[in-house]
C-alpha cells in the first residue's frame, strides 16, 4: 500500500555541488571599482601610459636631416620628414610610388651633375626639355620682369598722367618725334600702349622718342646736340622691358631736382631739370615747359656732376 504524501510546502531542493574542472585556476576576485577603481594598474601594457611606447616625445627632425635623408633616399622632403617623425619609410613610399620615385631619380642625377642647381629648379628642367643653361637664362628674364613690375607699381605716376590729361584737355598742339621723323599734332586720347592724335591716329608709345609742346620744342631744337651715328641710324626698342638699357623708374628719383644728361635713341641729347619720375616715362624742364621722354627711348644718362652715374646695364 503507498505510502501517502504530506501535504504543506514542497521541500527545498539540495544544493548541487558546482563542477570543476581539473587544474583550473580559480577566478580572482575582481576589484571593487571597476577598471578605474582602486587596484587598477594605470595606463596599458605594462603600466606605462600608451602601453610600451615611451612617454618621451622624440624631438622634431631638423631641416638638415630631413635633407640629407631625401637625398640618400630620392623622395621628396615630406616624406622624409614622415619616417624621421616615425611614419611611412622612404623605401616604402617609393614602392608604392614608383612613378613618381623614378622622376625623383632622375631629378636627383641632374643635381648631381649641376651641384648648383636647386630641387625646384631641377624639376623645371626636366619638365621643360630644355638644358641647364637655357632654362636659368629663363628663370632670370622672368625674375627681372617680375621685378620691373614690382619697380613701377612702387613710383607715383600721378603726375605725369597729369601733363598728358591737360595736354588733351586744352587740345594743345604739340611736337611728338620719333626716330627718323617728328610730327605736329594734337593728342586726343591716351592709352597705356598708344596714343591717339588728331591727324596721325593711333600711334604706339614705343615709337615716340620724346614729346613736347610746339613751342618748346622750337625753342629748343637749334640748341640741341646730336649723335651723328645715332641719327644715321637710331637704336632700336627691345619689345620686352628687361632687355632695355633702362626699365626701372626708381634709378632716376634721387636725381629729382639736378640737370642730367640725356642720350636718346635717336642721337638727341638733353640737358634740363628732371622735374618728375613717372612709371614709365620722365619729365623735363620746368613747370609749363615740359619735355616728355619715355624711359625706352633713352640710351644713356648722365646724372648732375656730384652725383654718381646710373647704370641698369
Amino acid at each position: 500500500m503507498p505510502t501517502p504524501r504530506p501535504t504543506g510546502a514542497a521541500p527545498a531542493p539540495s544544493p548541487r555541488p558546482a563542477s570543476v574542472t581539473p587544474g583550473a585556476r580559480p577566478l580572482a576576485p575582481r576589484a571593487p571599482g571597476g577598471p578605474g577603481g582602486p587596484g587598477a594598474r594605470p595606463g596599458g601594457f605594462g603600466g606605462r601610459p600608451g602601453g610600451f611606447r615611451s612617454s618621451t616625445p622624440r624631438p622634431p627632425p631638423t631641416p638638415e636631416q630631413i635633407l640629407a635623408l631625401a637625398q640618400r633616399e630620392h623622395v621628396p622632403a615630406r616624406i622624409a620628414k614622415g619616417e624621421l617623425e616615425g611614419k611611412m619609410k622612404a623605401r616604402i613610399w617609393r614602392k608604392l610610388h614608383a612613378e613618381e620615385a623614378k622622376r625623383f631619380d632622375q631629378v636627383y642625377e641632374l643635381m648631381g651633375q649641376t651641384p648648383s642647381l636647386s630641387l625646384g629648379d631641377a624639376f623645371g628642367v626636366l619638365q621643360s626639355g630644355m638644358t641647364v643653361a637655357e632654362f636659368m637664362a629663363r628663370k632670370e628674364r622672368t625674375q627681372r620682369k617680375a621685378a620691373i613690375k614690382q619697380a613701377r607699381g612702387e613710383v607715383d605716376n600721378a603726375v605725369v598722367a597729369e601733363l598728358l590729361g591737360g595736354l588733351i584737355a586744352g587740345k594743345v598742339e604739340v611736337s611728338v618725334v620719333l626716330a627718323e621723323r617728328s610730327l605736329l599734332d594734337t593728342l586726343v586720347a591716351e592709352e597705356p600702349i598708344a596714343f591717339t592724335l588728331e591727324r596721325t591716329g593711333r600711334l604706339e608709345k614705343l615709337q615716340v622718342v620724346l614729346l613736347a609742346r610746339r613751342a618748346e620744342w622750337e625753342r629748343l631744337l637749334p640748341g640741341l646736340e646730336r649723335d651723328a651715328k645715332l641719327t644715321q641710324k637710331p637704336s632700336t626698342v627691345a619689345r620686352q622691358p628687361d632687355k632695355r638699357p633702362y626699365s626701372d623708374p626708381r634709378a632716376f628719383l634721387d636725381h629729382l631736382g639736378e640737370t642730367v644728361k640725356l642720350v636718346l635713341r635717336n642721337g638727341i641729347t638733353l640737358q634740363l631739370p628732371l622735374m618728375h619720375v613717372g612709371r614709365f616715362d620722365l619729365l623735363l624742364g620746368e613747370p609749363g615747359h615740359e619735355v616728355f621722354v619715355p624711359l625706352h627711348a633713352l640710351l644713356r644718362f648722365e646724372p648732375g656732376p656730384a652725383s654718381a652715374p646710373v647704370d641698369e646695364a
